[in-house]
């Protein structure tokens, strides 16, 4: 049994767990996909590439042809994956454009006695969906604070008082900064970033306030989407005070526990911005392996950072929020309690 449904009935299926299979070619899963979607090639890289030259040259009948030659063998190879895939005999599959691949792939599998949804438009529709997403207007808070003051940590603690939250670093695998890398898997792409995004964004409430954590609208090589962006720059920022000595021991937590050479590779990321002489003494400190000095040196640049981004802002839009002497419990709790003087 096969059907052909649109991208919003193919969400509630995606968040019924049913597996999503992604027919496009392994390059084209790796560069993005429907997040879940478990690759499921109808071809190869290099099948792909034969059939579309053929395509060009001599037209779709022959491609079609030539299509059937090299894939139809794989038919009962597809057959045993998806059973090792699928339990229940239920699938849903896409490809680029809800056209042949998932159309064979869907014949194949349902003549096996699968259940098969086919999401109408492919991925293009899913990625039509995506950008749409970021249009829509939520209420929102953005959690600042300088380097060091513990945003992320903080996320969580609100996250664990009831409260609905979106951690920006962990989806693009990267904390924002030119030693955001360190200890963290390779970054997807900003299109993967944005699919991410877009599918937390859809689950958040209109009723009550998602909190994110400030960020450039650049984190590492993922790009936030423009509309977004302005939403978390227009938001209400709830700046948590931290003292710098707190911020240090905290920076260093994160960072000292690298290999020296890795600190100073990043280091030298910023070496423009730092200048000769603050770069000379942060890479001698790290040399001397005197972290506390390093780390000094390199805060001043990032709290120079963050106050030009924050003098942005509307100072009506800024509360203040003291962060240091309290458990973070207390402090998410209290947190929250301004936030109940926020027009949603």
């Amino acid at each position: 049994m096969i059907s052909v449904i649109p991208i919003d009935q193919f969400l509630n299926n995606h968040a019924s767990h049913v597996a999503l299979l992604d027919t496009r070619s392994p390059a084209e899963y790796e560069h993005a996909h429907f997040p879940g979607a478990v690759s499921f090639p109808l071809m190869t890289n290099e099948q792909r590439a034969i059939i579309g030259t053929i395509y060009k040259q001599e037209g779709k009948d022959a491609a079609v042809l030539k299509g059937f030659e090299l894939i139809g063998p794989q038919f009962a190879e597809f057959v045993r994956q998806a059973n090792t895939l699928v339990s229940d005999k239920n699938v849903a599959l896409y490809c680029w454009r809800g056209g042949l691949r998932s159309s064979v792939m869907a014949w194949v599998l349902s003549t096996a006695g699968f259940k098969v949804t086919i999401l109408k438009g492919g991925y293009k529709a899913f990625r039509q969906w995506v950008l749409s997403q970021f249009l829509i207007k939520k209420p929102m808070i953005v959690v600042g604070g300088k380097t060091g003051a513990g945003k992320t940590e903080m996320l969580y603690h609100l996250q664990s008082e009831g409260q609905f939250i979106i951690d920006l670093e962990k989806l693009a695998h990267h904390k924002g900064s030119a030693f955001g890398a360190l200890g963290m898997s390779a970054q997807p792409s900003s299109e993967h970033f944005e699919n991410q995004l877009a599918l937390q964004w859809h689950q958040a409430p209109f009723s009550q306030f998602t909190w994110i954590e400030n960020e450039s609208i650049k984190i590492g090589k993922c790009a936030l989407p423009v509309n977004f962006f302005d939403q978390m720059r227009e938001a209400k920022c709830f700046e948590m005070d931290v003292s710098l000595d707190v911020r240090i021991e905290r920076t260093l937590e994160s960072y000292g526990k690298f290999d020296v050479d890795l600190l100073s590779d990043s280091t030298m990321k910023i070496k423009k911005r730092l200048g000769g002489l603050r770069l000379k003494m942060a890479l001698e400190a790290l040399e001397q392996k005197d972290l506390k000095l390093w780390c000094s040196i390199v805060m001043e640049y990032y709290d120079k950072t963050y106050q030009h981004s924050h003098n942005k802002r509307q100072e009506n839009e800024i509360v203040k929020v003291d962060a240091e002497g309290m458990d973070k419990s207390t402090i998410a709790k209290e947190m929250i309690k301004l936030s109940k003087q926020v027009v949603l």
